[in-house]
């Protein structure tokens, strides 16, 4: 196979799931924006989970809001319930793995807080466990996933916003959710801090 040709099929690859999610989702990524910058201006905070790439993705959109996107600002209340590998080995070595993020959100959250869960393929139990345990402390669930994740959609209550990715391509998802990423930082910034 010619290289050069593979390679451009993969920039249309990734351009074709770009545009058929924003034919989808375009509005409730902005609803995703409101959300999470309504739960900040009333001083809650975002707690967001994932594994494994998803995982990566929650550090980097975490690191976003704490630290700054574009411009300099203060920092907003971002916890990032993949990263403290002391807390997951202990939950999972006591044999809660389904647990890891459930755990952390029963202690740490409140009523409208909002909770950003990542998936990327075959749900696993940890993310389900999440979402419910934040219904259980009256939090909002804004959902990333893909194709895939088909189980999300039953569990989330009419105020939950799901942003499902129209591909079960990992790498293609993976690339649309980074994207996803970056509007949601973007959009709270300039609803909390104006335009750049």
């Amino acid at each position: 196979m010619d290289l050069d040709q593979h390679v451009i099929e993969l920039f249309h690859s990734s351009i074709d799931t770009t545009m058929r999610t924003l034919d989808e989702q375009a509005t409730r990524v902005s609803d995703c924006g409101i959300l999470m910058a309504q739960c900040l201006l009333s001083e809650n905070k975002i707690l967001s989970c994932g594994e494994g790439v998803s995982a990566a993705l929650v550090h980097i959109f975490c690191s976003q809001l704490l630290n700054r996107f574009e411009v300099e600002r203060p920092g907003l209340p971002a916890i990032n319930l993949s990263a403290d590998a002391t807390t997951l080995t202990a939950l999972a070595g006591d044999g809660n793995f389904k647990d890891i993020f459930s755990k952390q959100i029963r202690a740490l959250g409140q009523s409208g807080d909002v909770l950003f869960v990542i998936a990327n393929g075959n749900s696993s139990s940890t993310t389900l466990q999440a979402i419910k345990a934040a219904h259980d402390r009256n939090m909002f669930v804004i959902c990333l996933s893909d194709d895939a994740s088909n189980v999300f959609s039953a569990l989330l209550q009419p105020e939950d916003i799901e942003l499902s990715i129209p591909s079960n391509n990992r790498a293609r998802v993976t690339e649309a959710h980074l994207q996803i990423i970056n509007y949601l930082s973007e959009l709270i910034d300039q609803q909390l801090f104006g335009s750049h």
